[in-house]
């Protein structure tokens, strides 16, 4: 028999990062099937426009997620003034591209401390409020580099593939507590948002939109899916570039110019991005800019 989908309405989610991209049109889904959705944002003017925008049964809170009293007050913000949390989902992220030897140790940090450490002190600081209740889902957006690494995003990729690893983990755990809350993690492909502003393609792969991933996010809700690929297709590529010897699965990878998507960036239409990404964690300055390595030095392609 099929699994009949859960109904949402009425449920109370938390979205970080929400005042933008996916997590905008993550609260937007939400708010159609009858949730009422806190919007976090370390950018709380940003985060009020967008609340404004979606109309009612939103609310605009600031947030820093690599700050526990800041996460902390965001959730309890968010039960105050829309009822215990049912949902949590941590999108707040950056990604700063380049080369790994080229990468400064503040942008390393920066990376690791929001992508990671950010979804670390959500999870644990949400399921102290839904295991005594026994019952919530929080969701975790990763990405496709949390799956193949992605060359011009190396620690990028390594924040990614510790949330799906920390996903799994924490899911076993629960399983052996006999705690009923529900866990996943979101893997898409570039999405139009300015994050995935300016890179390279994949052959074969097209774009998403944001509402491709929030869709996909409601849909996992409503099905209880671990492991949220976006779009599908890219599951059967995951599992063909498992059974594959290393040299084939590579090789198929250049072929689709998959190893170019992040290292063939262009770092002109990123800029904006790349600097309010610079800036988007208060206890950090941005680095200065370090000297590169010749190219030619580093062994680099053609």
């Amino acid at each position: 028999m099929a699994k009949q989908p859960r109904i949402l309405a009425g449920e109370t989610a938390a979205v970080t990062g929400a005042a933008r991209g996916i997590g905008r049109a993550t609260a937007e889904a939400f708010l159609r099937h009858g949730m009422k959705v806190a919007i976090g944002d370390v950018d709380l003017e940003a985060a009020r426009a967008t609340a404004a925008e979606l109309g009612a049964s939103t609310v605009a809170l600031p947030l820093d997620v690599t700050d526990r009293d800041s996460f902390a007050a965001f959730l309890d913000a968010a039960e105050e003034q829309l009822g215990p949390l049912d949902v949590l989902v941590n999108n707040a992220g950056i990604m700063q591209v380049g080369r790994f030897i080229d990468e400064d140790d503040l942008t390393a940090r920066r990376m690791v401390d929001i992508n990671l450490h950010g979804v670390i002190l959500g999870m644990k600081l949400a399921l102290a409020r839904m295991i005594p209740r026994d019952r919530g889902h929080i969701v975790n957006i990763s990405s496709q580099a949390g799956k193949f690494g992605a060359p011009g995003g190396a620690t990028y990729s390594a924040t990614k593939h510790a949330v799906v690893g920390l996903t799994e983990a924490v899911r076993g755990e629960l399983r052996l507590m006999g705690a009923h809350v529900d866990l996943s993690y979101v893997m898409p492909f570039v999405v139009n948002t300015e994050l995935g502003s300016g890179l390279g393609e994949a052959r074969g792969m097209q774009s998403l939109e944001p509402t491709d991933v929030a869709d996909a996010i409601v849909e996992a809700l409503q099905l209880g899916i671990v492991d949220v690929w976006v779009p599908k297709s890219a599951k059967r590529t995951n599992v063909l570039g498992a059974v594959l010897p290393r040299s084939l699965s590579e090789g198929m990878a250049r072929a689709m110019k998959a190893d170019r998507v992040l290292a063939g960036a262009d770092l002109d239409r990123r800029h904006d991005y790349e600097l309010r990404a610079a800036r988007s964690e208060p206890g950090l300055e941005p680095a200065p800019e370090q000297p590169q390595i010749p190219q030619a030095a580093a062994g680099g392609g053609d």
